[in-house]
């Protein structure tokens, strides 16, 4: 499986995902700068967490301008899968990749922790190695992670199973609609999802319950 990594400036999650990528795949992810105008010919492109521009606007808002991300927009359209955590899933939500948008937490501060997380579609690329219902520990680290839509796209979201994570066991961090952790595209090639799941996969990190996700991105 080949695959690629994007690091816009202020990203600082990119290495944790590229060697997250590598353990499991055993292939080397690419960089790719967030000027460049076209990507390699990969299986999945991944954008990584951090404060991209220093999240300066909004979450997400500049580095979705980017000039790569037009190329990524165009080949997710033709089916490329792209995965996009914490800053990733506010980068591919201000794109129009997925709908809905990330807004301030509920605290109005800034959150560090783990959580719980409960897969809820097991249909996808990242999720086919898992348990439905199963619930998992996960890290997260925002400031922007309130997962928000109107009423109508939640209604789709929620009838068309496309809610894949929902923060479980009363852990929600931000304030997130309807527990709302990570969805999918109505093509089902498009992930985002705010908790970072590349931190939580070996045993140096104290637990390996994300890194069925990881072997889920093979057996896709």
């Amino acid at each position: 499986m080949k695959s690629a990594v994007v690091v816009f400036p202020g990203i600082n999650r990119e290495r944790d995902m590229m060697l997250a990528l590598e353990s499991i795949t055993g292939q080397k992810p690419l960089s790719v700068w967030h000027t460049e105008t076209e990507l390699p010919k990969v299986d999945l492109v991944v954008v990584p967490g951090g404060f991209s521009y220093g999240d300066y606007l909004r979450c997400g808002a500049i580095a979705a301008r980017s000039p790569i991300m037009s190329d990524i927009r165009a080949k997710s359209l033709k089916g490329l899968k792209v995965l996009g955590v914490c800053n990733g899933f506010q980068i591919i939500t201000e794109a129009g990749l997925l709908p809905g948008a990330l807004v301030r937490n509920a605290s109005l501060h800034f959150v560090c922790r783990q959580v719980k997380l409960r897969v809820e579609n097991i249909r996808t690329f990242f999720t086919n190695r898992m348990a439905k219902g199963a619930v998992v520990s996960c890290p997260v680290a925002h400031g922007e992670g309130n997962y928000i839509c109107d009423a109508e796209t939640l209604a789709r979201l929620e009838g068309e199973g496309r809610v894949v994570f929902r923060y479980a066991e009363g852990t929600n961090p931000n304030g997130a609609m309807h527990d709302i952790a990570g969805i999918v595209s109505e093509t089902g090639n498009v992930i985002g999802m705010m908790p970072h799941p590349e931190n939580m996969i070996e045993p140096l990190h104290g637990r390996t319950d994300c890194r069925p996700l990881f072997e889920s991105l093979l057996a896709a």
